[in-house]
């Protein structure tokens, strides 16, 4: 059984207080981790600053090339992991037997760390708009254009109090370190290995150890990270977004409630677009915020419905090994229970029909877990209690509903998928400040493109513009010391 410590600046450090995760089936110890506390984390960032000085050492260009190096020894090395080594192969068997995800969906969500690690020069280029790396480490340069800017870091370091449920997540913080910001990670309780393995890959292509925090660690742990950050990112349910609403500190990612909408034009051939629908609804066993939660429709909803019912109605829970598994467990105690019951009270609700119904029981009880199987159910009205909810399975509602009126009744929108060529509706679309991502087209709301910004720009969150004036007759020499990289005096 591995035995993970705590990192305090890349120190490893026991605690008395520790975490067993076991296997989620047969109960087997897979790991003892240390628990944090927040009197640890709030006396270590203290000394946050040093990490943003150590990074700004490394020109930013030598960090991207690092970290395009950590990619393929995250996807392809045997890395430390606490006490022991840990092969590639032995993180995806640790990851799902922690979380409950198939083996196979731990090895797609390793891919796409990977990928997005490998491809770091071209992202951070198109969330930065071409800017110089450069500039945002030095904290002023010369654009292309010939005119003078400064952007100002807006913390020392990048924290993330991280999920259990969706490894894929993680993409979202890793370009702190090519940014030159340190980073302090609060990993889920169920889901340690990711985060982990990350810093070990980035210590391997010779980031320097001492600008990582990872605190495993209870809520009182998170809430010391938020408090104790000046930028930090959370993941959590529709309450953990509004508590931290309108908080400039902390970037708060919910659930998704992402959509496919229907457009007239097209509605009458949506047999066309059934496999994206499916893919959008089905893909990672509906874990992620980006996996659509609604079909909005005007018409042919309840054969919409029930096309999608057909083709994920019948899938039942499979062993995390088999290659074919797309149900990933519930793997606290009564939470599947509980899903089903909310859900359960919301079919009664007149207009409300479970169009999966006919495939057996959607709640698999085993002994130490639970599944939920793809559901899929038909609302006569977007005024229907269960049009309006998401879940942590493949769920989705097919709504009904007048053209004219979606845009105003979809409610918040992570990924709106549009399928129809009617400019008049496409232009509102992009008019519509609650639709987040738009797609255009039968586009999966699972398919990203990650030189694109997620939930807002991370750049835009980290760093502030701000005006950056220069006497004439000091013009050049900004010009010179940015030219050689040196700082103008």
């Amino acid at each position: 059984m591995l035995k993970i410590p705590v990192l305090r600046w890349g120190d490893p450090y026991t605690s008395l207080d520790v975490d067993r995760i076991s296997h989620f089936l047969t109960g087997e110890p897979i790991a003892e981790v240390s628990q944090a506390n927040g009197g640890i984390v709030r006396r270590d960032l203290r000394r946050a600053s040093r990490a943003r000085a150590i990074l700004r050492e490394m020109p930013a260009r030598d960090l991207i090339r690092r970290v395009r190096a950590a990619g393929r020894l995250y996807e392809d090395a045997t890395l430390p992991m606490g006490d022991g080594s840990q092969s590639p192969d032995d993180f995806v068997r640790q990851q799902s037997a922690s979380t409950g995800l198939p083996e196979s969906m731990c090895r797609a969500n390793m891919r796409k760390n990977a990928f997005v690690l490998e491809n770091m020069e071209r992202i951070l280029d198109c969330l930065t708009r071409g800017l110089d790396p450069d500039i945002l480490s030095r904290g002023y340069g010369v654009e292309s254009r010939g005119v003078v800017v400064s952007y100002q870091a807006q913390s020392p370091v990048l924290g993330a109090v991280l999920p259990s449920n969706s490894p894929g997540v993680h993409t979202l913080w890793l370009p702190a370190i090519p940014l030159q910001l340190g980073l302090v990670l609060k990993p889920g309780p169920q889901e340690p290995w990711t985060p982990y393995r990350l810093v070990a890959a980035f210590a391997e292509a010779g980031i320097p150890r001492d600008v990582f925090c990872l605190y495993p660690g209870g809520p009182e742990a998170g809430a010391a990270v938020l408090s104790s950050c000046d930028r930090a990112m959370i993941f959590g349910g529709s309450a953990t977004v509004e508590q931290y609403r309108g908080d400039p500190r902390v970037q708060a990612h919910g659930p998704g409630f992402s959509k496919i909408l229907i457009g007239d034009d097209l509605v009458d051939r949506w047999e066309e677009f059934l496999d994206p629908i499916v893919e959008s609804i089905y893909i990672n066993s509906g874990r992620g915020c980006i996996n659509c939660s609604g079909v909005w429709a005007s018409r042919h909803t309840k054969a919409i419905a029930a096309a999608i019912a057909e083709r994920i109605g019948p899938v039942e829970p499979r062993p995390p090994d088999d290659p074919h598994a797309g149900l990933a467990a519930f793997t606290i105690p009564g939470a599947a229970t509980a899903v089903w019951s909310m859900i359960e009270a919301d079919l009664k609700e007149n207009g409300v029909t479970d169009m999966t119904d006919r495939w057996g029981s959607r709640l698999v009880e085993l002994d130490r877990c639970a599944y939920l199987r793809p559901m899929v159910v038909h609302c006569e009205s977007p005024a229907n209690a269960i049009a309006r909810k998401e879940f942590m399975f493949p769920f989705a509602t097919v709504v009904q509903c007048p053209q004219e009126e979606m845009i105003a009744r979809i409610g918040p929108t992570l990924v709106g998928s549009a399928i129809t060529e009617d400019a008049s509706f496409l232009r509102a679309l992009g008019d519509a400040t609650h639709v987040d991502r738009l797609n255009v087209g039968p586009i999966p709301t699972t398919r990203l493109n990650w030189l694109q910004p997620h939930e807002g720009n991370l750049i835009e969150f980290l760093f502030r513009s701000r005006a950056y004036q220069v006497a004439e007759d000091r013009f050049a020499a900004i010009q010179s010391a940015v030219a050689c990289g040196c700082a103008a005096t």
